[in-house]
């Protein structure tokens, strides 16, 4: 059988293609902001993860333009070697004081940061537990590891305990959760993992990509939300949202730190963050620690496009984050609903199975500290104006 046979039998995307309802690569022109050009047209948008809106702010950009001018476009190497900066080492510093831990390891990206993490952390011996709505990324990162996973219900706290009565006391245990869940926007019940976790001797590992910059007073995230930064044994995020630039981080003990720097073979063999994606990341993190309020402003953007989407009646699930999802429960009515509303200049992303169980297919919206009341009225004008069509 030729290797290429199940490409040439992928034909979903050339049908969606030829029905003219083909959500995905649309090509923006401009930086990513509350408002940008994309395919020559004014769009408004809403389906990003550029929470505290510092992707465009001048402070970040010359920062990563001075690092450039410093320290080249590259590094030309893995930490591990020769590609370690003062830069590296200065971010570390700054997330894991900020964080409250002891020590901090940064990754290329968000994704690599799970597959680093989780794959040097849990062994042949050990059972990570899975929240079933975690992001791909931790269940590649299981995948890797050579532990058991196994999946509990998603936030069924009652499952999750049922799984951990079952695990000798031979076994290490790894509890990973997404700190909010990145396509419903719900927030995990980090009190209870928390408290099994003490009951069963097991370890918490918060998967805060969405969390940093949105949640607690400070924007420290799920951790600080619920007052328990001193009991989630580990913490990983990414640079890519609230952060403004591109990579991943671990906070957690000193101990835990070293280990894995000299055992996780996805930090090892890759090549490290350029210096521009460092000093950005820096910088946006600087800011976020002077400028608190904006995460306050994200809240109040958010809760504002909620109530004004819940008087039009446009289907939605109620969370407390900056995720929004609108119902649109069918593959195909998701991209004809979302093509309607991209022409009518706002940008939003279709979540169809199996990324979303059958039936549940949705409109990921999602906003940042820096859009306005104003804009969030043209929005939601244009979602009642789409939706009165279906």
């Amino acid at each position: 059988m030729d290797l290429f046979q199940k490409c040439y039998d992928f034909t979903q995307v050339k049908e969606v293609v030829e029905a003219g309802i083909y959500p995905y690569f649309h090509a923006l022109q401009t930086g990513q902001d509350t408002v940008v050009t994309m395919e020559g047209k004014r769009t408004i948008m809403i389906g990003s993860n550029n929470y505290l809106g510092l992707t465009s702010d001048p402070r970040v950009k010359e920062a990563a333009i001075k690092a450039v001018e410093t320290y080249g476009s590259g590094c030309s190497g893995s930490r591990f070697l020769n590609g370690t900066l003062e830069l590296h080492l200065e971010l570390e510093s700054q997330l894991a004081e900020f964080l409250r831990k002891d020590a901090c390891i940064t990754f290329s990206t968000g994704f690599q940061s799970n597959l680093g993490i989780i794959s040097a952390i849990a062994g042949r011996n050990d059972v990570i537990l899975c929240d079933k709505e975690n992001h791909a990324s931790i269940y590649d990162a299981c995948r890797l590891s050579f532990a058991t996973m196994v999946r509990y219900k998603h936030s069924d706290m009652e499952d999750l305990e049922r799984v951990l009565k079952e695990i000798p006391d031979s076994k290490g245990i790894l509890i990973v959760t997404d700190g909010i869940f990145s396509m419903g926007g719900e927030i995990c019940n980090l009190p209870k993992i928390v408290e099994l976790a003490k009951k069963y001797g097991a370890r918490v590992m918060v998967d805060d990509a969405h969390g940093l910059g949105v949640l607690g007073a400070n924007g420290r995230g799920t951790a600080e939300h619920f007052g328990l930064e001193a009991e989630v044994d580990i913490i990983m995020g990414t640079f890519s949202k609230s952060l403004a630039s591109l990579g991943g981080y671990m906070v957690a003990s000193e101990e835990v730190i070293t280990y894995v720097k000299h055992t996780s073979r996805p930090f090892i063999f890759s090549a490290s963050i350029p210096p521009a994606n460092a000093a950005a990341a820096l910088c946006a993190l600087n800011i976020l620690k002077k400028e608190p309020e904006r995460v306050k402003n994200l809240k109040d953007i958010a809760d504002y496009m909620r109530s004004l989407l819940i008087k039009k009646n446009i289907p939605i699930n109620i969370t407390e984050t900056p995720i929004i999802p609108v119902m649109t429960y069918d593959d195909t009515r998701t991209f004809i609903i979302c093509k309607e509303l991209l022409n009518e200049g706002v940008y939003v992303n279709p979540v169809i199975s199996p990324a979303v169980p059958q039936g549940f297919s949705m409109l990921r919206t999602s906003y940042t500290a820096t859009h306005t009341r104003d804009l969030m009225d043209e929005a939601a004008d244009k979602f009642e104006k789409v939706f009165a069509r279906f």
